[in-house]
């Protein structure tokens, strides 16, 4: 009788702080930026709808992004890692009907219509892989030579994992690969894994990657390119004299080539350069403390103001020091997750917690790093800013798993009841302690 009532309290005994305010203040601030920049880099869009319509349009994924958050944070974490299979596999699925079904976005098959709603699947995917890595790592994680580790078995399934979405992303640009690389390889180190098994890693992601680009280039086919093509070429920075305009293999091939041209902000803008030359002189003309809320010139020529280059209209509407404020929002969201990382119990909330927020903040260092030159041109929203409503969708689920975590993950100073009572909640196959604490 004594024993079954010890149990039922312990049962009954949970954790809960309160939600992280650092993360909700860097949402606030972010969300702020978003409404008042994206206006600002909307004026192609108003040409030919109504003024507000793009603004509108932007709040609206802003509140149900709220709402999920909302959501997401009010229930625990444990509740949540028994949803994650189900939602990893669905973003599969999505990404394979956008290939068997979906329509095109620029030039490749992006998307799929929903009832009438146009998805894109692959902000979601992203999300997907990072939490399925969360839990492949807790679930193999071992001990090898009297250290913590990550069994092969982990590894594999993590690389396949991060290799099939890959090869599904391929099509729609080289900078979503390499983005879920770089999460993975985060997360690994984060993870416990060895630097042997990493440096294996690494080799396969790289073998992987040259030949997955030597196929496109290989198997890439001229045809007449079409006046629709040629435009779309020409605003995608594609030779169109010697390719199919639909093969992306020539696009990035074009790209690295103009890239790595060191003067290349001192060519004369044409077709083959706009996105980047506009870009460029946005950003030269904000200077440091820019030109002010409203004021921008090039958000009327700019290509995909509202979204792949949002950041190039901040630094000219607020300057290069309001612009380092917005990247360092980012990183503060990083640096967060990684103290609640060090601080929480279980392996699954490190995790989690960590992976999410390498989604967001590499998603939008990527961004940045194309925008001001230092990557090839390619396409990669700023996450809450940029126009986009999946995107918005999938950064507020990040935010919200990761409120969740420091809401409801036991800390260190918590007592043992409570530690025990989390583990009993999660399945038994994640049930492990954290690995940057041992």
């Amino acid at each position: 009788m004594s024993e079954k009532a010890d149990t039922s309290t312990a049962t009954a005994q949970t954790t809960e702080h309160g939600a992280d305010k650092f993360i909700w203040g860097s949402y606030i601030c972010l969300v702020i930026f978003s409404i008042i920049e994206l206006f600002s880099a909307s004026s192609q869009q108003v040409r030919v709808n109504d003024i507000f319509k793009p603004l509108i349009s932007h709040v609206v994924y802003l509140v149900f992004g709220f709402l999920l958050m909302l959501g997401l944070q009010r229930t625990h974490y444990t509740r949540i890692i028994r949803v994650i299979p189900f939602y990893v596999v669905g973003s599969i699925v999505l990404m394979i009907l956008v290939l068997i079904c979906g329509t095109k976005i620029n030039g490749e098959l992006r998307a799929i219509q929903i009832f009438g709603q146009t998805i894109v699947p692959a902000e979601f995917l992203k999300l997907a892989v990072a939490l399925g890595i969360a839990l492949l790592l807790s679930r193999y994680r071992t001990r090898e030579n009297g250290r913590n580790d990550v069994a092969s078995a982990g590894v594999v399934l993590s690389a396949i994992l991060v290799g099939g979405s890959s090869a599904l992303l391929f099509n729609q640009g080289l900078t979503n690969t390499l983005l879920l690389m770089s999460i993975s390889i985060g997360m690994m180190i984060i993870g416990g894994i060895s630097w042997r098994k990493l440096g294996v890693v690494l080799m396969v992601y790289m073998a992987f990657g040259g030949i997955a680009l030597a196929y496109k280039v290989i198997s890439a086919s001229s045809h007449e390119a079409t006046e629709e093509e040629i435009e779309l070429a020409r605003i995608n920075q594609e030779d169109v004299k010697s390719h199919d305009a639909d093969n992306r293999a020539f696009t990035w091939k074009g790209r690295f080539a103009r890239h790595l041209v060191w003067d290349k902000w001192k060519e004369p803008v044409d077709d083959s350069n706009k996105q980047a030359q506009l870009s460029f002189m946005a950003q030269a003309r904000g200077g440091l403390v820019g030109q002010g809320i409203g004021k921008s010139r090039e958000n009327a020529r700019l290509p995909l103001a509202f979204s792949d280059y949002i950041f190039a209209i901040i630094v000219e509407e607020l300057g290069a020091v309001v612009a380092c404020i917005v990247i360092l929002l980012y990183l503060f969201l990083l640096g967060r997750a990684g103290r609640l990382a060090m601080t929480v119990k279980s392996s699954p909330a490190c995790l989690l917690v960590i992976g999410c927020a390498l989604v967001i903040c590499l998603q939008a260092l990527f961004h940045v790093a194309i925008v001001v030159g230092v990557f090839p041109v390619s396409g990669q929203p700023l996450p809450l800013i940029s126009k986009g409503g999946i995107s918005i969708l999938a950064t507020s689920m990040a935010l919200g798993i990761m409120l969740s975590v420091s809401k409801w993950a036991a800390r260190n100073n918590d007592d043992e009841d409570a530690f025990r009572h989390e583990l009993s909640s999660l399945p038994e196959h994640l049930a492990t302690d954290n690995p940057s604490q041992i």
